[in-house]
Parts: structure tokens; C-alpha cells; sequence
């Protein structure tokens, strides 16, 4: 058998178990969740050889610092994949729920109940913790999911699928409702994309290659977890104290984030007091910082280029500019930003509000870490990805987002006239 043919017997199996999830009762989803999540902890040493072969490789592959951070997990990591899980199990059922509802002139009655969107094709990079966060939320939501990850957690991944899979079919479930992609090669992917008879969603999350190549070649639906180039504004109304701890906060609690800063953008009128104290409790931390040419009047750093201002750095680096006003901040980020989470600093209510109608992005921020944007943060249990897209959703995907609706129409023999 050809992979490509492979690949499609393996989605029209996962198509066919639609039906059968998307009328699984909440209650035994929630039991096969919390099995699930005391699996993951049982089989913890299982799950961390598995990670160890995918660490050495990546140590022997010269993986950079970020990546083999994103890739690691540790006895800690793995109690957080399996609380997440149990948080998930712990959310409102979202299938099922009635939207809306109204009787037209007709006489017909008509609700908006949401429903699962089918087979959902989530494609990342790194993070194994991704694997289990994603198919406890599509299972949640009455969902399909197929997994491809990436090469350099292959072993990880595996490893924390099977235990999802066992656990389905200890209970006489088909394992299959959690499947990772046979085919993991390239061609694999181009495949799986172009697979809308079977797929009903793809959402890709990585770097930008993988996020370009899906979205120029999917004939599937897709939402993107596009790269987070975030910017912080530091008003001049701001309290510095408070800046000077977000800041910190935003980019350095953890560096290889998406929604750890990138940008810091500093008005004028404080910028000879807040850029050398800002500069030098990031250095001391260990950050890189470069600047624009205002930014180099006040500390000794490398010329920050446009490049740049348009880098997801996923390390402690970090780029300073000073501007004149919000005006100038915002056409930054509008030039520069990615559309994932924007924050200003500021005591000024209607500048605050200002920027937060103004900025085209998923999250928006005042006086808060963009640190922020994330599933568990949110209340969502956990996230598939965070999308930068204006449809369907946007921003921390939770069980919520994967939904789609139908209309239920109840007639009593009605007839158009």
C-alpha cells in the first residue's frame, strides 16, 4: 500500500467515528478524561525514556536552547499534562448547549446548538505536552483528533499517545477516536491537508515554514497559531515600578513562549529614565537587548534592525524603541506585529482604552504580562494553539472554539406557503 493511500484509509476510519463521539454521553467523557490523566502519571517513566532518546537526539541535532526547552519534559511537566486534563474534564460539556432560540411566524421553533466540528488535524512542533492538551480538548468537544507532531519529539509523542489509546480501548472505546498521523513525513503532511472529504479542520502551530506551507497548500479549512511577535507599550502615564516587573515578567519568566514579549516600546517623555533601568535589570538576567538609534542615546546596545522588530526571537533577546506617542506605537505594531497579544502600560483610562480598540490582535493587555495568553490562564483548561485569525476563532482555542453550530428546526406538520 502507498503511504498517500495509507494516509486516506486512516482518515476515512477516523470519519466514521464522528457520529459515534459526537454522541458519547458527557459523562462517560469525563470518566475517560480522568482515566486518562492517571495513566499519564502512571506511566511517567515510560513517557520520560521516551523523551530522553528525543533530548539526545535533539542535544546531537544542535537543537537551539528554546526548542530543546519546548521539547523537555520533566515528573513536574507530566503532573501538568495530567491536570490539565482533569481541568478539562472539569469544564462545561460544549456540545449540545443551545445557543439561541425563537419561533418565527411559522409557527416553527428554532435553536442554535453547538456541536462537534468533526475530524480535527492539529499539526505542531516540540512541545509533547501539545499531545495530550490537544486530544483531551478535541475529545471533550465531541471531536476526531489526528496529531502529527513534530520529528524531534517523535518518541515523546508516541509514548504519551499510546497511553491515551490504552486507556480508550481498556474501556471499549476505539483508540482510533486519538491517532497520530502514519505517515510523518512531508509528504505525509501534504497530504493530510489536502484531505476535506475527511478533514474538517487543520490547525498548524509552529514556525513560520510550516505555517506558510499549510496555509498556501490546504484545501482543508485552517486556523493558524501563527508566530507571536508581542510588543509591550510603556506609556508616559505608566507606573515605572509596575513596568519594570511586567516587562521582566513578559520576557524573561519563559523566553521560548509565543506570547513571551519581543518588542518593547517606550514613550519619549520617560525613555531617558525607564530604557537604562529597564536595559539593565534585563541584562542582569541575562537577556540581550538592542535598540533603535533614540534607544543607543541612553544605553550602550547593538542597532536593532527591521529584521529585527520582525523576529519571534523564542530566546531572551529583546529589542527596544523609543516613540514619540501612541500614535508611533501603534503603526509599529501594526507594521510589525503578528496579530497574538499587545499590552500598554499605563494610569490613563482613555488612553488605555484607546489601544485596546485600536490594536488588531488576538489578546490585548493593560497593566498585565502578555505572558497571560494561554488556555489554562484563560480558564479553557488548556489551549490547541493560539489562533491569529479572524475566523472562525481567535486567540487561547479551548473546547468552546472547537465547536460549530446547527440549526435543530421543530415544526407541527408545517408547510410553506
Amino acid at each position: 500500500m502507498k503511504k498517500e493511500e495509507n494516509v486516506d484509509a486512516f482518515l476515512q476510519k477516523a470519519k466514521s467515528l464522528t457520529s459515534f463521539l459526537a454522541t458519547m454521553e458527557p459523562q462517560q467523557k469525563n470518566t475517560l478524561l480522568l482515566a486518562m490523566a492517571d495513566a499519564l502519571e502512571a506511566h511517567q517513566e515510560a513517557i520520560l525514556e521516551a523523551n530522553a532518546k528525543d533530548m539526545d537526539k535533539g542535544v546531537k541535532n544542535t537543537l537551539s536552547a528554546a526548542l530543546l526547552d519546548r521539547l523537555k519534559l520533566t515528573p513536574k511537566r507530566i503532573r501538568g499534562m495530567a491536570q490539565a486534563v482533569r481541568e478539562i474534564a472539569a469544564l462545561k460539556e460544549p456540545v449540545g448547549r443551545v445557543l439561541e432560540g425563537w419561533v418565527v411566524p411559522s409557527g416553527l421553533r428554532i435553536e442554535k446548538v453547538s456541536i462537534p466540528i468533526g475530524v480535527v488535524a492539529i499539526i505542531y512542533e516540540s512541545r509533547p505536552n501539545v499531545t495530550s492538551d490537544t486530544a483531551a480538548l478535541c475529545f471533550k468537544s465531541g471531536n476526531i483528533c489526528v496529531l502529527k507532531g513534530g520529528k524531534e519529539a517523535t518518541h515523546s509523542n508516541h509514548a504519551i499517545a499510546k497511553v491515551l489509546q490504552d486507556t480508550l480501548a481498556f474501556n471499549g472505546v476505539d483508540p482510533a477516536c486519538i491517532s497520530l498521523l502514519p505517515d510523518e513525513t512531508r509528504e505525509g503532511v501534504a497530504t493530510l491537508i489536502r484531505q476535506d472529504a475527511y478533514v474538517d479542520l487543520i490547525i498548524p502551530r509552529g514556525g513560520e515554514g510550516l505555517i506558510r506551507f499549510v496555509s498556501q497548500n490546504a484545501t482543508v479549512p485552517v486556523v493558524k497559531h501563527d508566530k507571536g511577535v508581542c510588543h509591550t507599550y510603556v506609556d508616559k502615564e505608566a507606573n515605572l515600578d509596575q513596568a519594570m516587573e511586567i516587562v521582566l515578567n513578559a520576557k524573561c519568566q519563559r523566553p521560548s513562549a509565543c506570547n513571551a514579549l519581543e518588542t518593547l516600546l517606550v514613550h519619549e517623555a520617560i525613555a531617558s529614565d525607564f530604557v537604562p533601568r529597564i536595559a539593565a535589570a534585563l541584562t542582569q538576567v541575562g537577556a540581550k537587548v538592542k535598540g533603535c538609534a533614540t534607544t543607543q542615546q541612553f544605553i550602550h546596545v547593538d542597532l536593532a534592525t527591521p529584521e529585527d522588530f520582525h523576529t519571534e526571537h523564542l530566546s531572551n533577546a529583546l529589542s527596544i524603541k523609543v516613540v514619540a506617542d501612541i500614535q508611533e506605537a501603534l503603526h509599529h505594531i501594526t507594521t510589525y506585529g503578528s496579530s497574538h497579544s499587545e499590552a500598554i502600560l499605563t494610569e490613563n483610562y482613555t488612553t488605555a482604552e484607546w489601544f485596546l480598540n485600536a490594536v488588531d490582535a488576538s489578546c490585548v493587555y493593560v497593566n498585565a504580562s502578555t505572558r497571560f495568553t494561554d488556555g489554562g490562564e484563560f480558564g479553557f483548561g488548556a489551549e490547541v494553539g493560539i489562533s491569529t485569525n479572524k475566523l472562525h476563532a481567535r486567540g487561547p482555542m479551548g473546547i468552546n472554539e472547537l465547536t460549530t453550530y446547527k440549526y435543530k428546526v421543530y415544526g407541527k406538520g408545517n408547510v410553506r406557503a
